[in-house]
Parts: C-alpha cells; structure tokens; sequence
C-alpha cells in the first residue's frame, strides 16, 4: 500500500513474478513507486539455482540473504554469504550467484530502479503459491537483457560441477 509517497508491504505482500523459472520474486517496491531511485524485490530460489557471468551497466546491486546461503563470484573471486550476510556489487562489475543451500530467500536491491524493465522482462506474473525451481531459462534471460539494455552478459555461470 501507498500513502503520501510512502511504500509499506508486509510479509508476502507484493507483486509476485516467476524469473524465467528460477526463482519466485516478490517485488516490495517497485521503480516507479520509489520514483526511480530504487528497486527492491524478496527472491525465493531452490538449491543449485545459478545465473550467468553478467555486469548491470547502470545499477549496484544488494544482496541480503534472509534464509539459506549463496556462492557469489565478483570479479573473478568466490564468497559464501549466508543468512544475515550481505553483498554490494557495484555497477560494470562482473558477477554471478549460486543458490548453495537446499533453498535460500535474499533481498534485492538495485539502485537506481532501472534494472526494473529486465526482471519484468525475464519474468511471469505468479502467485505467492507458484512453484519455484532452479532450471533458469538462459536464452530468455539473454533476450531480455538484449531488449532492456541494463545488464549484459558476459558468459555462462562460472560455477563447477
């Protein structure tokens, strides 16, 4: 709900969007009603699910993992990052993340709210209730990022078997 530019959400509350598959996104407060300073969705994700090497030209990116644990590869290094923990990727950096634990759920946040135009892009609408599994769908990933032009991919996930 919005009151006088105020934005106030509680638990599962949200405009729920499914992410090529991989990952049920509950957007808390969208760009337009942070009049484009930022971008915040929770992120549901299951076990072993891995995005590919890309930078966002335009946004950093936060994460804050509420539940679970998650493989970030910035710049070529890898940091395990688990509940309570948190990672800032500034803009033109290189990175990727795997869902390390069975499940995990992680706060997103991309300033500025830009990057908005590729998760709807990249995504379905859903419901609280929609399944979330780990096989992301890597064309449609690359063909929002091509349409949108925020984030561009650099390779596949950098992760090992």
């Amino acid at each position: 709900m919005s009151a006088a530019g105020a934005v106030v959400r509680g638990a599962g509350e949200g405009e729920h969007r499914s992410f090529c598959g991989g990952g049920l996104m509950t957007f808390k407060a969208t760009s337009e009603e942070t009049g484009g300073a930022f971008l915040l969705f929770e992120d549901r994700m299951t076990g072993g699910k891995v995005t590919p090497l890309h930078v966002h030209v335009q946004e950093d990116e936060t994460f804050y993992v509420l539940e679970g644990e998650l493989l970030i590869h910035i710049a070529g290094v890898e940091h395990k990052v688990g509940a309570g923990g948190m990672a800032m990727i500034p803009r033109g950096i290189p990175h990727a993340f795997k869902v390390a634990s069975g499940a995990a759920r992680v706060l997103t946040l991309l300033v500025p709210g830009t990057a908005e135009a590729f998760y709807r892009a990249a995504s379905e609408p859903a419901t609280a209730e929609t399944p979330v599994d780990s096989n992301v769908d890597f064309g449609r990933v690359r063909a929002a990022a091509e349409q949108t032009g925020g984030m561009k991919l650099m390779g596949p996930p950098p992760f090992g078997g």
